[in-house]
């Protein structure tokens, strides 16, 4: 009897792990780490085109599928996955892409009439302030935009289109959204300037003139420069307009980590907004995707995404200050400041470079980034920088995914807290950040280009007792 229990128990184990194997969802472990590269629909981006099941790299089947995810591949700028998934998991991402479910992954709103975004439940904000969805029809949202007349246009990576956000009557209820430019090269970034809407393409950027009274007329665009290097690795540009009247654009490193030192890439440039006058700002940059600029100094402030594969907690991702053209600050010689590099910072100091004003972990990912002008929010806020932290995708254990506050005093970093966090619990992705931006009342929006939604935060103070 008691040799039958354990053979049944042993049995039991089995189905159990076998139910366990199964249950694991394929579909849900690809839309949390691989559809921001390959599309919602696997209909590709910054990845290639996974729907067609034409693989240039890998045969469409199981065992060289999942060969191929485990190790990556350096050509196909394809990260190994096996130090981020377990093998379940990368098997169930292999399964879901050689049988997907009919049904569309770009999220659907199952919620109640009542209650339609639950899950704002559990993001956390300082006391006073408030989250709400002010729209959620602009799928994989990137940068934003506020026009003078309140128009916010928002970039769209994998679907190639620019999208108008409006808000007719001024009442901060979004009526309709609609597509302004569409068969775009993943656009992620757009700003405005003398009337125009300038949106950078991966090779190119282009302008809309007098966007304000084009945009819901099919409007053409101008290719106002076009000679832009070829690579896709980190080939997505952002563009902001800064208080100099000029574009700021960045050139990425086309690598995880290389020495292009003598080459375009790792920089930051800056154009008269007709595309003339194309000069270096700032240099040692692995990828930036956020510009601000300080209020009363006017001087610049960007992110930058550190290299991959020197572990969980190593370098740092960072935020830099550079209030005058010329500066170098590290890149791929030193990381965070004090890492240098094991292969390019051989004969190198780190102190040769400008050092981060901060480092804001390992891994984060910060974007889109903007300093607080208005007068809704308290008075320690003004002035103050809020940083979109898009989160990690090679870390054990998933950070970031949050809004930062940097707290300033004469220019310099004092801290780094959370402002909104909560967008991760553990392996779940409830949203992920990208860009900041703020409306006319003082009220912030957040881009978020998992879910396709901007949010709006509001301050009300509280009531006096």
């Amino acid at each position: 009897m008691i040799f039958r229990s354990v053979i049944m128990c042993l049995m039991l184990a089995a189905a159990m792990s076998s139910i366990a194997t199964e249950a694991i969802d394929g579909a849900a472990i690809y839309k949390q780490n691989c559809a921001a590269c390959h599309g919602l629909n696997r209909e590709g981006g910054v990845g290639v085109n996974l729907a067609d099941k034409v693989w240039l790299k890998v045969k469409p089947e199981k065992d060289d599928l999942v060969k191929f995810i485990n190790q990556g591949s350096v050509a196909a700028g394809m990260p190994a996955w096996q130090s981020v998934l377990d093998k379940e998991k990368i098997a169930a991402v292999a399964e879901f892409l050689l049988n997907p479910a009919a049904t569309n992954l770009v999220a659907t709103n199952s919620a109640s009439k009542a209650d339609p975004y639950p899950e704002l439940k559990k993001l956390i904000l300082p006391a006073g302030f408030s989250i709400s969805v002010y729209t959620d029809q602009v799928e994989n949202a990137r940068a934003m935009v506020v026009a003078p007349s309140g128009v916010v246009f928002v970039a769209s990576r994998t679907t190639g289109k620019v999208f108008a956000v409006i808000d007719s009557n001024k009442d901060y209820v979004v009526d309709k959204v609609i597509t302004v430019a569409e068969g775009l090269d993943s656009p992620i970034g757009v700003t405005y300037i003398n009337g125009a809407l300038f949106i950078s393409e991966r090779f190119r950027v282009v302008r809309i003139d007098n966007i304000e009274k084009t945009y819901t007329k099919h409007p053409v665009f101008k290719v106002v420069k076009d000679d832009f290097p070829q690579d896709k690795w980190h080939g997505e540009k952002i563009i902001k307009a800064g208080p100099d009247g000029k574009l700021y654009i960045p050139i990425g490193a086309p690598c995880n980590v290389c020495d292009k030192e003598s080459e375009p890439f790792a920089k930051i440039y800056r154009m008269n907004p007709d595309g003339s006058d194309f000069e270096v700002y700032a240099k040692g940059i692995r990828n930036s995707v956020g510009f601000a600029w300080e209020p009363t100094t006017k001087e610049l402030w960007f992110t930058d995404n550190n290299r991959d594969l020197m572990g969980d907690n190593m370098p740092s991702c960072e935020l830099n200050h550079a209030p005058k053209a010329g500066m170098h600050f590290g890149f791929p010689y030193c990381h965070s400041g004090v890492v240098l590099d094991p292969e390019f910072g051989k004969d190198r100091s780190c102190n040769e470079f400008i050092p981060p004003a901060a480092n804001l972990g390992p891994h984060v990912a910060p974007l889109g980034l903007a300093f607080y002008e208005g007068s809704q929010f308290p008075e320690q806020y003004k002035n103050q920088l809020f940083v979109a932290e898009h989160g990690s995708w090679n870390r054990t254990q998933k950070i970031g995914y949050r809004v930062e506050l940097i707290t300033m005093f004469n220019n310099q970093v004092v801290s780094d807290t959370p402002f909104i966090e909560g967008f991760v619990h553990g392996d779940e992705v409830l949203g992920r950040p990208v860009d900041v931006a703020f409306l006319a009342d003082g009220s912030m929006l957040v881009s978020d280009d998992y879910l396709g939604r901007l949010y709006r935060v509001t301050y009300t103070a509280p009531k006096k007792i």
